[in-house]
């Protein structure tokens, strides 16, 4: 079913009502440029932030050795009520894509990543025509509740760790610091995704890029994990991540209150 979605700027605060209450991950973006509502009448539904990741123009440098940041955005968070139906993530992107040119027509690309830590292949980003560009190896944590700690998050854990070996900093926690802490280290798979969102990118600038894009889609047999041990990081099924325990990440989530999250999503 085709659905009439309007795509609107909305407040950080009406945004981040919904990413907590119903993305996998309540970490927010620091660098977030739009905060974007998907509505079906009057009733936001979804939610897609633009803005870039930690390194705006490295990242887009070691893709494209000619663009800067303001040639592209990165999909931050994005998210769905989930009483829509399942297709509906794939046409709030392109409603996306119709924002962004007509908004921000200087922008060339839309790029994002999928999670393959936590599981996720980038199905939608298939569904609605992106191009995928091959994967990553990346590292996070774990606590023993199952938070998800991205190594942004472990400043404070880092001072500590430094603290005990003498050092005046680290930049990875050690075994025997994650052992102390009960904390495990993963690694798994992000997988790439971009969308060009002008001729000249689809014609030209997609041929002058560092990276292969148009390769076959990822799918559930390409997830990989790896835990590290004693002996180096060996395979492991996938972790078990519990989203709802947020400790080590305080400061990076955003401080939305819930009390009022029902009345929000009345019609």
């Amino acid at each position: 079913m085709k659905w009439d979605f309007k795509i609107k700027e909305v407040s950080k605060n009406d945004a981040g009502l919904l990413i907590q209450e119903f993305h996998y991950s309540p970490v927010m973006p620091r660098l977030t440029k739009h905060f974007l509502g998907c509505f079906l009448e009057d009733r936001m539904v979804g939610v897609i932030t633009l803005g870039w990741g930690t390194q705006p123009l490295q990242t887009i440098r070691k893709l494209f050795p000619e663009l800067v940041t303001k040639d592209y955005f990165e999909i931050g968070k994005m998210c769905m009520h989930p009483d829509m139906p399942r297709n509906s993530e794939s046409q709030m992107l392109s409603k996306t894509f119709q924002w962004i040119r007509e908004n921000r027509p200087s922008v060339q690309f839309l790029y994002t990543w999928a999670d393959g830590i936590v599981g996720k292949a980038g199905y939608v980003y298939q569904s609605a025509n992106f191009l995928y560009g091959g994967f990553i190896w990346t590292d996070v944590y774990i606590s023993n509740k199952g938070e998800k700690i991205h190594p942004r998050s472990t400043k404070e854990l880092c001072r500590e760790n430094a603290a005990l070996l003498g050092k005046e900093k680290v930049f990875w926690l050690t075994k025997d610091f994650l052992k102390i802490k009960n904390i495990s280290r993963v690694r798994g798979k992000q997988f790439r995704y971009i969308y060009p969102l002008t001729k000249n990118a689809k014609k030209h600038l997609l041929k002058r890029s560092t990276v292969m894009w148009n390769q076959p889609y990822p799918k559930d047999k390409d997830l990989e994990w790896k835990i590290q041990t004693d002996n180096g990081f060996v395979q492991t099924p996938k972790p078990e991540f519990n989203m709802s325990v947020v400790e080590h990440n305080k400061k990076n989530v955003s401080q939305i209150k819930k009390n009022n999250i029902n009345e929000f999503f009345e019609y």
